[in-house]
C-alpha cells in the first residue's frame, strides 16, 4: 500500500470490529491509511506525538474513533491543522450520546467533523471525499460508488413494484 493519507485512531483495541467498516470502504476505494490504538487518557504524550507529526508524515486526514468520555477527536484536532472526523463508538453505559456528546460540542475554533455513532463507513467515505477534493481519480470513485448506491435502491423499488410489499 501506498503511503498513509489518512491515519485511522482509535482510543481502544476494542473498537477496531466497528472501525473495520471505515477501513473496508477506504481500501475498497484506493485510499491509504494507517491504523493506531490512542488513547487520550492512558497515553496522552502518544496522542500528542502522533497529532504533532501527523502533517510532517504525509498524513491529510484523521479518523478518531472513541466511546465513552472520548475526548480523542478533539484532543488530535486541537494538536493539529489537518481535518479531523470524530467516529463515536456505542458505549453501554449511554448508549453512544455520550461519545456523540463529547466528540460533537467542540469549542469555537477546534473543528471535528463528526458522523453518526458506530457510522465508521461514513467516516471511510468523508475522509475519501475530503481527499478527492485535490485527486480527480478519488472524485471519480466516489461518484461511481454514490450511483452504484442509487441503482441498488432503484432495483429494490422496481423489485417492490413487482413482487407486492407482502412478497418482498
Amino acid at each position: 500500500m501506498s503511503k498513509p493519507l489518512v491515519g485511522v485512531v482509535m482510543g481502544s483495541d476494542s473498537d477496531l470490529p466497528i472501525v473495520k467498516d471505515a477501513l473496508e470502504v477506504m481500501e475498497s476505494l484506493g485510499v491509504p491509511f494507517e491504523v493506531k490504538v490512542i488513547s487520550a487518557h492512558r497515553t496522552p504524550e502518544r496522542a500528542t506525538e502522533y497529532a504533532a507529526s501527523a502533517e510532517e508524515r504525509g498524513l491529510e486526514v484523521i479518523i478518531a474513533a472513541a466511546g465513552g468520555a472520548a475526548h480523542l477527536a478533539g484532543v488530535l484536532a486541537a494538536l493539529t491543522p489537518l481535518p479531523v472526523i470524530g467516529l463515536p463508538i456505542k458505549s453501554a453505559t449511554l448508549s453512544g450520546l455520550d461519545s456523540l456528546y463529547s466528540i460533537v460540542q467542540m469549542p469555537s475554533g477546534i473543528p471535528v467533523a463528526t458522523v453518526a455513532i458506530n457510522g465508521a463507513k461514513n467516516a471511510g467515505i468523508l475522509a475519501t471525499q475530503i481527499l478527492s477534493v485535490k485527486d480527480t481519480s478519488l472524485r471519480a470513485k466516489i461518484k461511481a460508488y454514490k450511483e452504484k448506491l442509487a441503482n441498488d435502491v432503484e432495483k429494490k423499488c422496481l423489485r417492490l413494484d413487482e413482487v407486492g410489499y407482502k412478497n418482498y
